[in-house]
C-alpha cells in the first residue's frame, strides 16, 4: 500500500508497505525495521532496545507496529525505553506508519519500530 504524499522538512517518511517489506524514504527494507532520528535500517526485534535508548535524548516517543494486528510487546522492551524517558505507543504496523508520518510532518521527535504485515 502506498501512503498519501506529505511534505517533510526532515526525517524519513514511510512511503509504503506490503507483505514483509517497508519503503522508507524511497528505500525498501524487508522484515523488521527501526526508524530513528538519524538512521533507518533492519531491526533485530524486541531484544534490541539499545538502539532506541542510545538516542533517547532525540526521542519523545516510539511507535511500535506489531504487524497486521495489535499485540502485546515484551515488558522488558517497554521498560527499557520508558526508563530512558521515551514514551511507547503500540499499534498495528499500518496505523503506526500513518501516525508516524503525521507526527513527522509536524516536526515531532519520534521513532518507529516495525514488525512486518
Amino acid at each position: 500500500m502506498q501512503l498519501s504524499e506529505i511534505t517533510f522538512d526532515s526525517g524519513r517518511p514511510v512511503d509504503g508497505y506490503g507483505p514483509n517489506f517497508f519503503r522508507i524514504a524511497g528505500e525498501v527494507f524487508e522484515g523488521m525495521v527501526a526508524v530513528l532520528p538519524q538512521s533507518c535500517g533492519p531491526w533485530s526485534g524486541f531484544e534490541d532496545s539499545a538502539s532506541f535508548v542510545a538516542v533517547a535524548k532525540d526521542l519523545d516517543v516510539v511507535f511500535v507496529g506489531t504487524g497486521a494486528n495489535i499485540a502485546h510487546i515484551p515488558a522488558e522492551f517497554r521498560t527499557a525505553l520508558e526508563t530512558a524517558g521515551i514514551g511507547v505507543e503500540i499499534m498495528n504496523s499500518p496505523t503506526a506508519c500513518r501516525t508516524y508520518n503525521i507526527l513527522l510532518s509536524e516536526g515531532r521527535r519520534i521513532g518507529l519500530a516495525l514488525l512486518p504485515v
